[in-house]
């Protein structure tokens, strides 16, 4: 069995995913992963057209919007129709998904704390700019290889 440390890149992720996965619940965070993901996504871009927001969440159509009805039903966000083009929504954060927003964060810190208690802070530090710089040139990949613009107005290494 390999260590930790000989374990390839994409193994390690994922387990780092599944082990935030297995401590983020509703009782610590007041609204699901999901959500919290979402509603953050939001907190740093204002105004998002719902395609956008979808590209940067990894989601299809149809599964952005049913997260995205339940997000509107708990009143956390708004979808209004773009003046300039009516076909597409544009989904904004309420002053409800700012406040529950800010209360799961306080509870993400505990999550932080328990899958990174083996980092300092400075570790921490340099484990989210390192994972941001690399979901950076992900998207600019990304970006080069469909000609098509990425949901990646912000650097990810600023979010």
């Amino acid at each position: 069995m390999a260590t930790v440390s000989e374990a390839g890149f994409i193994g390690l992720a994922t387990r780092l995913a599944k082990t935030i996965h297995r401590h983020s619940n509703e009782e610590i965070l007041g609204i699901s992963l999901r959500a919290f993901v979402v509603l953050g996504y939001l907190h740093e871009h204002d105004a998002v057209p719902q395609q956008e927001l979808g590209d940067a969440m990894c989601l299809d159509p149809n599964s952005i919007v049913l997260l995205l009805h339940e997000l509107e039903d708990d009143e956390y966000i708004t979808r209004r129709r773009n003046r300039s083009d009516r076909r597409r929504h544009i989904i904004e954060l309420t002053d409800a998904g700012r406040s529950a927003f800010a209360s799961a964060e306080q509870g993400s810190e505990q999550i932080e704390n328990l899958v990174l208690a083996g980092l300092d802070a400075g570790e921490r530090d340099q484990l989210r700019f390192l994972i941001g710089k690399a979901l950076d040139g992900a998207a600019s990949d990304e970006r080069a290889m469909t000609g098509a613009p990425v949901a990646a107005d912000a650097p990810a290494s600023a979010r």
